[in-house]
């Protein structure tokens, strides 16, 4: 497994983090009024080229097949290909595909594994792929929920197959749950998924108690947020739920599902983070990743369909990618009883007590 990335005294700068940003990810056109249009990609491109002195850049490349049968069975390739065939087509109510669907899918799938080896190999301190369509929802037969590759789960596995790493911990705080991801590793004892995520909402999965199957139980840990959560409750959640089952967990790297659709504006959701609660979110993912990994610290971009909540969230995560020193764990106070961030504690406790010690503890 690759060191951690390091300055020597005769380096005058440190690396930098590695953004992966492109113009043909604009090529996935939706149809009229859709909430996953290329715009996204413009007010995150805003975001970027505020930075862009401070990051290191790559191109992407399409996935290849191998990459892509380690998640989806070939059936699934040959469905998109020929729907792109058709298109424009509609693969169910939400997800769609237009003449060059599959070819920025590829890239989008490619981005995240590539973003991927270069941080658990020491070339990059961490990074954002700033691709779409996004790939959560996908499971391993099925496009959904604007998905067509599971991007993510596609990097983590060439991680693991490759031998770059053997842990991998999987955040999703997008604000709706990752189904496709969860299925993908529920039964994988190295891959730890843990996701926050508005609940009851599309679509319809991530309750506490979906904790993972036979070797894999313990390895999925969700947390079911009510509507109306804010930056208390998420910063609550980051530092008395995900960090110690991270800290359990040990993983070689950290992908993260980076979905901006809590953000106050989303029209999509009804949560209410702030940019600076997206920067605190960072901040301790950051820490985490330096405390356990070396720092190996990779974000996807997942939802996100305000551009004010898009260029936010991204400055944000850039920030707290490029601080230096890095920002440690914040402190907090307890959480009252008869609180939202009690009960999301007590429903993890009720699941997980005996896997992962001092759940709710600072």
């Amino acid at each position: 497994m690759a060191e951690a990335p390091s300055t020597s005294p005769e380096t005058s700068n440190p690396p930098r983090p590695l953004v992966v940003e492109d113009p043909r990810y604009q090529d996935h056109q939706p149809p009229g009024g859709h909430p996953e249009r290329p715009e996204r990609l413009v007010a995150v491109g805003r975001a970027i080229a505020e930075r862009e002195s401070e990051l290191a850049r790559q191109a992407p490349r399409p996935a290849d097949d191998e990459e892509l049968l380690r998640v989806h069975p070939a059936a699934h390739l040959s469905n998109i290909t020929e729907a792109v065939r058709r298109a424009p087509a509609q693969l169910d109510a939400d997800t769609y595909v237009s003449p060059a669907s599959l070819e920025v899918a590829r890239l989008a799938a490619g981005a995240s594994v590539d973003l991927a080896r270069a941080v658990a190999q020491g070339d990059a301190p961490s990074g954002l792929a700033a691709v779409r369509p996004p790939g959560h929802h996908a499971e391993a037969d099925r496009a959904m929920g604007f998905c067509l590759f599971n991007n993510v789960a596609v990097a983590a596995r060439a991680l693991q197959r490759e031998e770059r790493a053997e842990r991998v911990l999987i955040l999703d705080w997008d604000v709706h749950h990752g189904n496709g991801t969860q299925h993908s590793f529920e039964e994988d004892r190295d891959v730890l998924y843990f996701s926050t995520h508005q609940y009851p909402y599309y679509p319809g999965t991530g309750a506490f108690h979906e904790a993972g199957r036979g070797a894999g139980v313990g390895s999925t840990v969700n947390v079911p947020m009510p509507p109306g959560c804010g930056d208390g409750e998420y910063i609550g959640v980051a530092r008395r739920i995900l960090a110690p089952v991270a800290r359990g967990f040990r993983p070689d790297v950290i992908l993260v599902s980076c979905g901006f659709d809590a953000h106050a504006v989303d029209p999509l959701a009804s949560m209410d983070l702030s940019g600076e609660g997206f920067l605190a979110l960072a901040r301790i993912v950051r820490a985490l990743a330096n405390d356990l990994c070396g720092g190996r610290l990779a974000l996807v971009l997942e939802g996100g369909y305000a551009a004010e909540g898009l260029e936010e969230g991204t400055g944000a995560v850039l920030e707290a990618l490029l601080e230096s020193p890095p920002a440690a764990l914040p402190d907090g106070a307890a959480p009252d009883p008869g609180t939202t961030l009690r009960a999301l504690i007590e429903g993890c406790r009720a699941v997980h007590a005996g896997r992962f010690e001092d759940l709710g503890a600072l």
